[in-house]
């Protein structure tokens, strides 16, 4: 119980150390270059507020889904040596289908398209 209460204290006590820096440091000094809109040095050239695309977000969640799909099926060699091998199998496969029908509904429906 101690561990516990010391592990909580350290990390509460860390944890405000911590937002109190943030919040207090960066306004130490603020400088006119800090100040300015652009810090690169070019003048804008159009407005900042562009619609951004869609199909960004929707390729970087495919790849975490994907990323996570393997992370899933690693531990399947281990899955092999359970008293119900074919239960693994059962489950992976219908991960695997599963995602496979999301992927074809997505290339379907014009999801994976850059051009508009």
């Amino acid at each position: 119980m101690n561990l516990i209460l010391a592990t909580t204290a350290i990390a509460m006590i860390l944890s405000i150390i911590l937002a109190i820096v943030a919040f207090w440091l960066p306004q130490i000094n603020p400088d006119t270059e800090k100040l300015s809109p652009y810090e690169c040095g070019f003048d804008p050239l159009g407005s900042a507020r562009l619609p951004f695309s869609l199909r960004f977000f929707l390729v970087a969640i495919l790849f975490l889904l994907f990323d996570l799909e393997i992370a899933l099926l690693l531990p399947l060699p281990w899955g092999n040596h359970l008293p119900n091998p074919t239960g693994t199998l059962f489950w992976v496969t219908a991960v695997l289908i599963l995602l496979t029908l999301g992927l074809v509904y997505e290339w379907i429906q014009g999801g994976l398209e850059w051009a508009e």
